[in-house]
């Protein structure tokens, strides 16, 4: 029997591991400074790079969202004490709230439903991560 995944909500969801989601993820840090870089370029405290402006600046601004909730969850997962959880819980809903509006920019197989509960909000991150990384990283 096959499953139609299509109407599921993220409460279904069957993220990968941490390990496996962020396997190929870049080094704490130089990710950390990297998305510090691109947050001020958006927010035009920064120069951007000698590069023209991204082609699609709606999957670019998913892509920062995406890269600092997968931080911030890397990050929870190596300090779990209520400051990083609560960052991380933070970058996931806003990532999450992100997609809801722009539902085509969602990769992974369990799209955001209206009502997320928390727990599943980090998964729901992991899930993405990995969508997007073997996606070659769109908007990046």
């Amino acid at each position: 029997m096959t499953v139609d995944t299509s109407t599921r909500g993220v409460e279904d969801i069957g993220a990968p591991a941490p390990h496996e989601a962020y396997a190929d993820a870049p080094g704490l840090h130089r990710e950390m400074h990297r998305i510090l870089a691109l947050g001020a370029e958006r927010e035009g405290r920064q120069a951007g790079p000698a590069a023209p402006p991204p082609a699609d600046p709606v999957a670019a601004e998913r892509a920062w969202l995406l890269r600092r909730a997968a931080l911030m969850d890397r990050m929870a997962l190596d300090e779990p004490d209520p400051g990083p959880v609560g960052a991380a819980a933070r970058t996931a809903e806003q990532l999450l709230r992100y997609d809801r509006r722009h539902p085509g920019l969602a990769a992974g197989p369990h799209h955001p439903g209206a009502e997320t509960p928390a727990d599943i909000r980090r998964r729901y991150v992991r899930q993405e991560y990995t969508a997007w990384t073997a996606a070659g990283r769109p908007g990046a």
